[in-house]
């Protein structure tokens, strides 16, 4: 009897441990510090495409580049036609100042293609800048606007998608 239970149960309990021990080899995500903008959108995981972003520091509409390393926040001024794109930390608030020049915005709806300049921020180092901004007659328009933000990070391109949505009492 002793040999019966002995065949049945180290399997069994093989079979339990396996499966823990299987879990353990598995890479681990770990969770990053929430994102308080109000919304639960905002503490999704950044490894998932798509993901949802709060509204950014500057009331802009945040996206990712590099699945989180960088974000990416929109802005626009009707009256002065002109885009401003922040780059930020993985927290979606802090600057992070990037040795670039330019950055590429383009909108889907009007079709236009702007060439954002850098225009280096207070405390932002020399030869690098965590602001880039541009100017087109069609940002004019009072809208929400979609596109896409790219750029070159220490020789890696960046590219992230955005989609401005009417927030709290400042509708386009």
């Amino acid at each position: 009897m002793k040999k019966f239970v002995f065949l049945f149960l180290v399997p069994a309990l093989l079979s339990i441990a396996g499966c823990q021990s299987s879990s353990e080899t598995e890479p681990q995500t770990t969770a990053e510090a929430p994102h308080d903008h109000g919304d639960s959108e905002s503490q999704q995981d950044h490894s998932v495409e798509g993901h949802g972003h709060g509204v950014g520091p500057h009331d802009g509409t945040v996206a990712d580049w590099g699945g989180g390393k960088f974000h990416v926040e929109f802005t626009v001024d009707h009256d002065q036609q002109q885009a401003t794109v922040y780059i930020l930390g993985p927290d979606e608030t802090s600057p992070v100042p990037i040795e670039a020049e330019t950055i590429e915005l383009s909108i889907t709806d009007p079709v236009m293609q702007v060439t954002l300049n850098a225009s280096p921020q207070a405390g932002d180092p020399e030869g690098k800048a965590s602001r880039f901004v541009g100017n087109h007659e069609k940002l004019g328009v009072v809208q929400e606007y979609a596109g896409t933000m790219s750029g070159v990070v220490d020789g890696t391109p960046y590219s992230g998608d955005f989609t401005e949505e009417p927030h709290g009492d400042h509708p386009h």
